[in-house]
């Protein structure tokens, strides 16, 4: 039995382990305290905080002066208190006691997150404080997922760019290598496939070898300076992390065109990685507007869809409609090859003419 009388004290979510909360919803969870005799308790309280910061230490031999850059934020802090300090001491009985709490999260908040460098973390503490004993906790960590939706004109539009190089053996030069890629949009969610059109130009003599990745950059910001270094964090589904003024987390998109005897051709495009994926008829990879508008960069006319038969015509006109038709000083023209027995319908359809190809050059 520990000091105090006190045999367990712990802190429970009512989400339970590995969910997650989004800004403006509600956490709720209970204190457990089990005692095995009469306990005097000064008060009891709950405090949800969430800290970012980041510090790093650089230092090179013994007497070398180090330099370390540190900055810090506080995104959240509520205090509730289960048990009010008023001067005097509570006496609690025997047995296990239940205390509830819920706090409201603020309507803006940023994405959990932990690296070696530097975290976003956001945690539940509950204090016991007792008369002339040290104080009990208890810690959980809950993640926050901060939604960012990519259903936005700047996210779904296309991102393009071209870069071109010079191969070069010694002091020859080998040619000239161009790059030129697309993506359909700039917004992603995990998991997502990334369709990439790409077009090399390879006017030099040397072989090129292509290929593409997604590079995460993790930049840390101080008044002293920033650091900013690749890698991959653990992140909860590696969303993007843009509205933190201590550390960034972006992507980006890297078309490489890797030349012997060169450096490498490197053309990056910018992405961003959402939690909110894209509406049915949003999608910049596959909705129906993207379709068209490929099919109008290459020339190509979709075609509609065949319509559904128009209903009987004695089922939209009134009988007094059609004697009155029927008794029309001006019938309808009959054509010999054209038969009206049973309804018939028509539809348009839209074609593209190309222009005709040039004649070939013939020698007499």
């Amino acid at each position: 039995m520990r000091p105090g009388g006190v045999r367990s004290f712990a802190l429970e979510l009512a989400l339970g382990p590995g969910c997650a909360y989004c800004s403006g919803e509600r956490p709720c969870g209970r204190v457990l305290l089990e005692v095995a005799a009469p306990l005097r308790v000064r008060a009891l309280q709950v405090k949800a905080r969430a800290v970012t910061y980041w510090l790093e230490g650089r230092s090179v031999g013994v007497n070398a002066e180090s330099s370390y850059y540190a900055a810090a934020e506080t995104y959240l802090w509520r205090r509730q208190l289960l048990l009010r300090d008023t001067g005097e001491t509570t006496t609690l009985l025997p047995g296990c006691h239940e205390f509830l709490f819920s706090f409201q999260l603020p309507p803006t908040l940023v994405t959990s997150f932990e690296d070696k460098h530097g975290s976003v973390r956001y945690c539940i503490k509950a204090t016991l404080h007792r008369p002339w004993i040290p104080a009990r906790s208890a810690r959980k960590v809950f993640t926050v997922i901060e939604p960012v939706d990519i259903n936005t004109p700047a996210l779904l539009a296309p991102q393009a760019g071209a870069q071109e190089k010079v191969a070069r053996s010694w002091f020859r030069n080998c040619g000239l290598v161009s790059l030129s890629a697309k993506i359909d949009c700039k917004g992603y969610t995990p998991g997502e496939v990334i369709p990439i059109f790409a077009e090399i130009d390879n006017s030099s003599t040397r072989p090129v070898l292509p290929r593409a990745a997604v590079v995460q950059t993790k930049t840390f910001m101080a008044r002293a300076g920033a650091v900013a270094g690749p890698g991959a964090a653990d992140t909860p589904g590696g969303s993007s992390i843009l509205h933190c003024r201590v550390l960034h987390v972006d992507y980006a998109l890297e078309v490489c065109v890797d030349i012997p005897g060169t450096s490498k051709l490197l053309l990056e495009l910018s992405l961003v990685i959402g939690t909110i994926p894209l509406h049915p008829f949003g999608s910049c990879s596959s909705s129906v507007g993207s379709h068209a508008s490929f099919l109008r960069d290459w020339g190509l006319g979709a075609l509609p869809e065949r319509p559904e038969a128009p209903p009987e015509y004695s089922e939209v006109v009134v009988d007094t409609e059609a004697a009155a038709l029927g008794q029309s000083t001006f019938p309808l023209p009959q054509h010999p090859d054209m038969s009206l027995e049973g309804p018939f319908f028509a539809y348009f359809q839209e074609f593209r003419y190309r222009q005709p190809p040039l004649p070939r050059c013939t020698t007499c």
